[in-house]
């Protein structure tokens, strides 16, 4: 089980660079609204001390109550400041922090992205981002106030009465100590909370996506087995913590109640003369002031054991995100040096092939080897060769998404990919939307146009509600080549200088594969094309095919 790291404690430390201010301004209003206390306290005393024992009318009092509304408000006004600040706060490390877990998980690639659970990697910056709330609004705010408003009204009330000071110096610092036993367990058991939460968010995830497949061979009863055991794991670690935080709360309360406590009893015995310590009498404004204020000297030490597990908590997040994010990082894959980086190379060469040979992780043999050529700006080729021959292997590696086992690739700096994978995913949600993945702020012409040039408007103008029309998960609703021209719409969009096509044709019937082709060939006039095919009239039509694997280049007759 990962444990919390300094490494750990300085990311979260690092987080609130950002909002610092905005902390700083939350943390001050936190701390004059509890210094207020002590005016408040102080205008209740005297006002009851007048009333009470001296027996002054009421418009003498008046002052006091309209100074007493006055701090009631400013204190009110503080609190509101506060909470907002933080609350900004949250908000932009949240989002900066989602980000964050997002282009890491990008930089893994999708070959690395391919092998992980689907369901525990959009925990990340989920629930595990959302773990963070709790310590940037509660626990950073609650240390502050606990630095200096119980210093504070200590002071306060040894001017008054030492006594009362005295009894609260020497409980107050029993708090702390007991708060940091409990506290040892709360990391394991967010650990524990953090990881069944996970497990059971990936497994309903994986078998939502399986569904069908589950329905369609009777494992459904199994399977619902599986999710209420993991959603029992969860239950079990949310009492756990639960519990925790109960015996921290009660040792808290238990402290706070007993030094609260020797504060009345000593007050009432002096009241009742039993007690004899001070040399002057006590009158009630002290004694009602030093009773106020009590519990109050305990209140911001309660509020940070309430808050401490939502530092376990962050800690257990942070743990938890760079565990999962490092494990490709663990055993890197040895890689030739500059086998795949972008350089220059010779005029008109956007791609240069050297010696390549392409191997997929932990395989024993190479899918490709020593393989050399040249792909020239505005250049169309096919790749062919039987299947398994390594095709789309080959396009990974064009694409950046493969490395090389050895030999030399080298791209033309800057230069824009695009690529349609033969099993491409489509996400619940319109067509439109589906394509706008791949340019958000595209228009409405943008749009058409690509999907006239992948030939996605042959059928969508066909549905009732055109690019609009909804469509399931994985393109439920679409079939196979309709699904790939969607697919295929979406990387035209990117406006890509080379364009990587793996069996683009494929499920369509003659005339719709011609049409798609020349489309195609007009849109990528300008731009170097590859295509990989088992298709003879998309070898035809581009004239040029690299065979694999033996990596010959032939040159075919296009047809007329």
């Amino acid at each position: 089980m990962p444990q919390p790291s300094p490494d750990a404690r300085q990311q979260l430390q690092a987080l609130t660079a950002p909002v610092r201010g905005r902390l700083r301004v939350a943390g001050v209003a936190t701390v004059l609204a509890g210094v207020g206390l002590a005016a408040q306290a102080g205008l209740i005393a005297l006002a009851a001390q007048r009333v009470l024992v001296q027996h002054l009318p009421l418009d003498q009092v008046l002052p006091l109550l309209l100074a007493l509304c006055a701090v009631g408000l400013v204190r009110a006004g503080l609190a509101w400041s506060a909470r907002h600040c933080a609350d900004a706060a949250v908000e932009t490390l949240r989002h900066q922090l989602r980000l964050s877990v997002v282009r890491r998980l990008q930089a893994r690639g999708p070959l690395w992205l391919r092998h992980q659970r689907a369901g525990a990697l959009a925990e990340l910056p989920g629930a595990h981002v959302d773990a963070l709330d709790g310590y940037v609004g509660g626990f950073l705010l609650a240390r502050m106030e606990v630095t200096w408003v119980p210093l504070v009204l200590l002071v306060a009330v040894f001017w008054v009465d030492p006594v009362v000071g005295g009894i609260l110096l020497l409980t107050l610092p029993l708090i702390p100590v007991f708060m940091a036993l409990v506290g040892w367990g709360a990391q394991a058991a967010s650990e524990r909370q953090l990881d069944a939460l996970t497990r059971m968010g990936a497994h309903f995830a994986d078998r939502l996506r399986g569904l069908g497949l589950i329905r369609l061979y009777g494992r459904a009863q199994s399977e619902l087995e599986g999710v209420r055991a993991a959603a029992d794991a969860v239950r079990e670690g949310s009492l756990k913590v639960l519990r925790i935080a109960f015996l921290s709360s009660a040792v808290l309360e238990f402290f706070a109640s007993m030094g609260v406590a020797m504060v009345a009893l000593y007050l009432g015995l002096t009241y009742l003369g039993m007690l004899h310590i001070r040399s002057a009498p006590l009158d009630l404004a002290s004694g009602l002031f030093c009773l106020l204020l009590a519990p109050e000297v305990y209140a911001p030490l309660r509020r940070l054991a309430a808050h401490y597990h939502d530092r376990a908590n962050a800690l257990a997040a942070i743990t938890r995100i760079d565990a999962a994010l490092d494990q490709a990082e663990q055993a890197p894959r040895e890689v030739a040096p500059g086998a795949d980086a972008a350089g220059t190379l010779p005029p008109q060469v956007c791609v240069q092939v050297r010696d390549l040979s392409l191997r997929h992780a932990g395989a024993s043999h190479p899918v490709l080897e020593q393989l050399s050529f040249d792909l020239h700006s505005g250049q169309h080729i096919a790749l062919a060769g039987p299947s398994g021959c390594g095709k789309s292997t080959l396009l990974e590696a064009l694409a950046g998404w493969l490395p090389a086992d050895a030999g030399q690739l080298l791209r033309s700096q800057h230069l824009r990919i695009g690529y349609a994978a033969q099993r491409p995913h489509l996400f619940c949600g319109s067509i439109a939307d589906n394509l706008r993945i791949a340019a958000p702020q595209a228009s409405q012409a943008q749009l058409h146009a690509a999907a006239d040039a992948a030939q996605v408007m042959d059928f969508v103008r066909q549905l009732p509600q055109g690019l609009d029309t909804r469509i399931g998960e994985g393109g439920f609703g679409l079939s196979g080549g309709q699904a790939r021209r969607v697919a295929l719409a979406r990387v035209l969009l990117q406006d890509p200088q080379l364009l990587l096509l793996d069996e683009p044709t494929a499920f369509l019937d003659a005339q719709t594969e011609a049409r798609l082709l020349e489309a195609l060939l007009q849109f990528a006039r300008d731009r170097t094309l590859v295509i990989a095919t088992h298709s003879e009239a998309v070898m035809e039509r581009l004239g040029q095919v690299l065979w694999l694997p033996d990596g010959q280049m032939r040159r075919l007759r296009k047809a007329a």
